[in-house]
């Protein structure tokens, strides 16, 4: 699914405009991207959780000539996805 297909189904299932849809999905995805940025932890109940993760610096190789590399350490965005989404794709637990 690509996101005018996500916002067609949106904009059907809460009976609105596509415009309307592609209007309220940006902005949610914007808040969710300036949240991170800042740091903080956005958690969606039952869906998951988008945070801040660090990787450490390291040295690589540049594959065309094997030299080695240095590559910086950085923050990357990571998401965790919750226990319903996770059942929900894998299917029920069997506790």
């Amino acid at each position: 699914m690509n996101k005018a297909q996500l916002v067609e189904r949106i904009a059907t299932s809460v009976s609105t405009t596509k415009l309307q849809a592609e209007s309220i999905l940006d902005c949610a995805l914007e808040h969710i991207q300036s949240s991170i940025s800042r740091g903080e932890e956005v958690k969606l109940v039952g869906f998951g959780t988008f945070d801040v993760g660090s990787r450490k610096a390291r040295i690589g190789r540049n594959p065309q000539s094997g030299a080695a590399i240095k590559i910086p350490a950085r923050r990357v965005p990571r998401f965790r996805a919750g226990k319903e989404f996770k059942e929900l794709v894998s299917g029920p637990s069997k506790d």
